[in-house]
């Protein structure tokens, strides 16, 4: 009998009796056993040492071996929380997050939702036309769901969430991704209490569901608690929600469930998952235990393994949610060019840079450094938005190297441009510029901020130095899993599939420490697609 011996203190549980050629004493064998993560696998010990994995029970047999470690079955949809599944009609506990402008697609949405899984469009930075289109098609191809749209805060163009909150109620959008939030906004309030009612048993029935997306505990503490009376009677008084919805609002939480963002791509505070996860756990057993309604935390920003996956569970989490990764998906509403770069980028190749939808706030996002200018260029047009009062006070070399290397046409131009953009999408922009010209140059510089994803997305040519691709580490460790995998190549990534191997990957993962802690080490390799 040939096989791979390995140390082990695994103390025998009995004897395992049937054929030899029930267990698998090779690498490859062990491995096919073990990646059938929905079947028990038996870890028998040879009386010469060696190790085998078998998925029969000990039975009849002409050869006999120690029992050293029962492996249980772990389907992924054990994988997370039975309630965050039923809640929203899933089969398993994740769930893909909405990258803006329309990058996490109507297509990578309802390929998800098909697969019972929850997918959520990508809103942010979109009209309210583009939206709509998008709601009509989703919801035709999904017409009991699941999906979700994103909700993102919008400082600087409140009408934004305003309007996408209105189209949300008016087509009965009823999960929202509630993004970039800095604190509750009468808009997302609105949504909120809007879907609330009574059912015959009195029971409060939740009709518009929010996951909200945070990376910090004082964002994260306002949507585990009720919603502000303040905001709610401000509501009432204009007539957007009914007294009863009023009340039911101080009896649920401002959403169902709270995904803690770590290190990711776009908005990001770069906060590792291993801190934040935990901290916010312990706030929501803390509101759990004052108010005494359910909430669910999931897990954000890294998540692009196997292990990164089992990671988050173990450590409590009750979804995941992917990000950088779907961009690369054939799915994804970005162009082939930067799927191909995504595809070949490592963990380093990312870095911050200042963010168009909050640039006069400093706020930045993280981004593909390999391939594109985009990062240095946009640093260096906060540096100057810092520096100067207005477009007339940079010095005449300065704006030269802006209008040839940036921009490329005179920043005259650019303006004129920018007020035929925010006429159509958000006037009081202009109203606002008009006698402010620190206010003026901050939205000419934003038209370069602003395209550059869009030029990323549909491949603007001659503009690919300029390409801002919203990216984080984590999109160089699925590269670093998936070489030399069919999932190597961009044009094979699909959302569903990347879905299917870190859950079933995951679930291996956990199988192989089982039986690590159980005093053996198993000599296969990590999950492989």
């Amino acid at each position: 009998m040939m096989g791979i011996t390995t140390m082990t203190n695994g103390v025998a549980l009995g004897m395992w009796q049937g054929p030899v050629t029930a267990v698998a004493f090779d690498e490859a064998g062990m491995t096919a056993l073990l990646r059938q993560v929905d079947q028990v696998c038996y870890v028998i010990r040879a009386g010469d040492g060696q190790i085998g994995v078998t998925d029969q029970p000990s039975g009849v047999g002409d050869w006999q071996g120690e029992l050293v470690q029962i492996l249980p079955a772990v389907p992924t949809q054990q994988l997370g929380s039975a309630g965050f599944r039923e809640f929203y009609g899933l089969e398993q506990a994740y769930m893909t997050g909405a990258m803006a402008n329309g990058i996490a697609s109507e297509e990578l949405v309802i390929a998800m939702g098909q697969a019972k899984m929850l997918g959520s469009f990508g809103a942010a930075g979109l009209v309210p036309s583009r939206v709509e289109a998008a709601i009509k098609r989703i919801q035709a191809a999904l017409p009991n769901g699941p999906y979700a749209f994103n909700l993102i805060h919008s400082p600087s163009e409140e009408n934004l969430e305003r309007s996408a909150v209105e189209l949300y109620l008016r087509y009965g959008v009823n999960v929202v991704e509630a993004s970039a939030f800095l604190g509750l906004t009468p808009h997302i309030v609105r949504y909120r209490a809007a879907g609330l009612s009574r059912a015959a048993d009195g029971s409060i029935v939740i009709g518009n569901k929010v996951i909200a997306k945070v990376s910090r505990r004082e964002v994260a503490i306002q949507f585990m608690r009720p919603a502000p009376e303040k905001i709610v009677s401000g509501l009432v008084a204009k007539g957007l929600i009914t007294a009863e919805q009023a009340e039911l609002a101080q009896k649920v939480p401002m959403a169902d469930d709270i995904t803690v963002e770590a290190d990711s791509g776009g908005h990001t505070d770069n906060r590792p998952l291993v801190c934040l996860l935990p901290s916010m756990l312990a706030l929501r057993d803390e509101v759990v235990a004052e108010h005494g309604y359910p909430l669910r935390v999931g897990a954000a920003g890294g998540i692009s393994t196997p292990e990164s996956a089992l990671g988050a569970f173990m450590m409590g989490a009750d979804y995941i949610v992917t990000g950088s990764v779907n961009q690369a998906c054939v799915e994804a509403g970005a162009s082939e060019h930067t799927k191909k770069l995504l595809a070949k980028a490592g963990m380093a190749d990312v870095m911050m840079a200042p963010a168009a939808d909050m640039f006069e706030m400093g706020v930045k996002l993280q981004v593909l450094k390999r391939g594109t200018f985009f990062p240095m260029r946009a640093q260096k047009l906060y540096e100057i938005y810092q520096t100067y009062d207005s477009i007339d006070e940079i010095p005449a070399d300065e704006r030269q190297k802006l209008e040839k290397q940036v921009f490329r046409s005179d920043l005259e131009t650019i303006w004129a441009g920018c007020v035929s953009f925010f006429e159509e999408r958000d006037p009081e922009q202009l109203v606002r510029a008009k006698d402010n010209p620190k206010r003026k140059m901050a939205l000419i510089f934003r038209w370069y901020l602003g395209l550059s994803s869009r030029w990323s997305n549909s491949g603007e040519q001659g503009r690919e130095v300029d390409y801002q691709i919203w990216c984080g580490p984590a999109m160089g460790a699925f590269n670093d899993w998936v070489q030399g995998t069919y999932l190597e190549a961009a044009e094979a990534r699909k959302g569903v599939d990347v879905a299917h191997h870190i859950m079933v990957g995951a679930a291996y993962a956990y199988r192989l420490q089982v039986a690590r802690l159980g005093g053996v080490a198993l000599p296969v390799g990590g999950y492989r697609p």
